[in-house]
């Protein structure tokens, strides 16, 4: 993914009501200096936390196999860029590392340990793969940690209450509505093919009016309304 996608996309999702966003920053697209200007462009945007990975570039999902991650030493100057970067103390940042799958646990945990004294305010170790593993990273890190909820992915989907109780402060679910909307499509398009109408699948469908209502159509009809109003007798009021 590009910088000025990801950085567009979380500015876009920031202006839905008082929602804090989180920004997936990959691996700061480069190097320290890439780092830095990525993290001063989506704090602009309004991000209210954001992670970096240490995998190499051109990344991939942290639940596939054949990762590769850069050094440590490496990884520790792009968080001392993003440090730097930061001119809101409020903007949390959060070291992801994909080391588990590529050099194990050990190494995973020694790696999270130079994070934090980095300036990390969040270790997330991605793709633990057993209550143990999750064990001992809380035994080992006395820091906040995040999980990552990947189904189908190497992760046990235990419920969040569970995940609290094992010492995690943040869970993501990134891939549930991608997941689920895919199943859904998949379903209307056999539907159609085989009935030629989606009428047995209006209970599962929300209505168009309720969707538009989502994206605040009531607020733009009201103020569309408004301006109308204060149009002098007989003026055309132009339409979009």
């Amino acid at each position: 993914m590009e910088r000025s996608y990801g950085i567009n996309n979380g500015c876009d999702k920031t202006n839905f009501g008082n929602l804090n966003g989180y920004a997936d920053a990959d691996t700061g697209y480069g190097g320290p200096l890439n780092v830095y200007r990525t993290v001063r462009e989506y704090e602009k945007a309004g991000v209210a936390a954001l992670h970096l990975e240490d995998q190499t570039f051109p990344k991939r999902c942290g639940h596939l196999e054949g990762k590769t991650v850069i050094p440590l030493e490496e990884m520790v100057s792009k968080l001392h860029a993003a440090c730097d970067a930061r001119t809101d103390p409020d903007l949390v940042l959060i070291a992801r590392t994909d080391a588990l799958a590529v050099t194990g646990l050990d190494d995973t945990l020694r790696r999270c340990v130079a994070y934090v004294e980095a300036g990390a305010d969040v270790i997330f170790v991605e793709a633990l793969r057993s209550r143990e593993e999750m064990e001992r990273v809380r035994r080992e890190l006395d820091v906040p940690l995040l999980f990552n909820a990947v189904e189908h992915g190497k992760s046990p989907l235990l419920p969040v209450a569970e995940l609290e109780q094992l010492g995690f402060k943040l869970v993501i679910f990134p891939g549930s509505l991608l997941l689920a909307g895919y199943t859904l499509a998949c379903r209307v398009l056999r539907t159609l093919k085989t009935q030629g109408t989606t009428a047995a699948l209006l209970d599962e469908m929300a209505s168009v009016r309720d969707v538009f209502d989502l994206m605040g159509m009531q607020e733009f009809l009201a103020l569309d309304a408004k301006w109308a109003a204060r149009c002098p007798t007989g003026d055309a009021v132009p339409r979009g």
